[in-house]
């Protein structure tokens, strides 16, 4: 047998220790839920470019309020007769391109020669407002009555569940077509623009709550026979303080995801009231309304393209985050 040669210095003092000295300096920190989401998140890049021009649709709507309506920059309404074809009874917009310049990037609408870029720069608030405002009161009214059904459970889910049902049954395009059109000028304290945008929020809102009561309902009936929730009643937790502590935490990000996908929806269906004829009253500018107009000049692209668009790029941008959103909530959902 050969003795083990012997092992001088600093190696032969190494401490079991040592490795942790280098960590003190970089101190290991956890993560909380939301930072893991906000990591998942940040690596799906086509979610991060749809936030993005979500962000950037919010900006130009709040940006297109204060120009229009508060320092008088923007002019949605003001007439160029002298851009369009009077004399040749074509009523078209002179120049290429639908008249557009440097003056009117999008060129100008035919006939009455209104600038679109300001009529869509305008429009965007109208129908931003109107999808946020009945998302909000959707969501509110589903997550309320939805964990309300989910957690009692018995009749009272029962009773919930059946409404729910009518609801989802009621012929809501037809209702809003037939209740806004015949909304008179004033009614509630409010008249013109301000009642007709109250009237789409409520109905568009107030009618689509069961879609959210549902998904609420369900995530309910799972969360209530988690071991927390048991464990809040043999504390002596009562049922509000379940709901409201316990039990609506653990629904935000189910909430947050279906917010982000029913926006388009209800841009969608503002867009399409105001093509009929029974939204937002003309002159003010939407991109529905303006479609509705564009349908009378089917010859001129340019007039039909822009609102189009606009409704295009912001409904497909609200649903690609929506999904990103969703998969960096729930990873376990793909």
């Amino acid at each position: 047998m050969t003795a083990s040669p012997d092992i001088s210095g600093s190696a032969a003092e190494a401490r079991p220790e040592a490795a942790l000295d280098g960590m003190s300096a970089k101190a290991i920190q956890g993560r909380s839920l939301g930072q893991i989401a906000w990591l998942r998140l940040k690596r799906d890049k086509v979610a991060m470019v749809a936030g993005g021009i979500v962000v950037v649709l919010i900006a130009v709507a709040v940006a297109g309020l204060l120009l229009d309506r508060v320092f008088d920059v923007v002019h949605p309404n003001t007439f160029h007769e002298d851009l369009v074809d009077r004399a040749g009874g074509t009523l078209a917009p002179m120049g290429p391109l639908g008249g557009m310049s440097w003056d009117h990037i999008m060129g100008v609408e035919p006939g009455n020669g209104r600038d679109i870029a300001a009529r869509v720069f305008s429009g965007a608030w109208i129908s931003l407002l109107i999808a946020f405002l009945a998302t909000l009161l959707s969501v509110l009214i589903g997550t309320v009555l939805g964990v309300t059904a989910g957690y009692f459970g018995g009749w009272v889910d029962t009773l919930i569940s059946r409404a729910m049902d009518v609801f989802l049954a009621f012929p809501l395009l037809v209702f809003a077509i037939a209740l806004v059109g015949t909304v008179p000028d004033e009614m509630f304290g409010l008249r013109g623009e301000s009642l007709r945008i109250a009237m789409l929020v409520f109905i568009i809102g107030f009618f689509n709550w069961p879609y959210a009561g549902r998904i609420v309902r369900g995530q309910t009936l799972s969360l209530r026979e988690r071991e927390f929730v048991d464990a809040s009643r043999s504390l002596g937790a009562r049922s509000p303080h379940i709901l409201f502590k316990e039990l609506l935490p653990n629904l935000v990000a189910p909430i947050l995801v279906y917010a982000t996908l029913l926006i388009p929806t209800n841009i969608l269906f503002e867009s399409a009231l105001s093509f009929l004829g029974v939204g937002i009253n003309a002159p003010t500018a939407t991109w529905g309304g303006m479609l509705s107009e564009a349908a009378a000049y089917y010859t001129i692209p340019h007039f039909m393209i822009w609102p189009g668009l606009a409704i295009f790029v912001t409904v497909l941008a609200f649903n690609l985050f929506g999904d990103g959103l969703r998969d960096a909530l729930d990873p376990r959902a793909r």
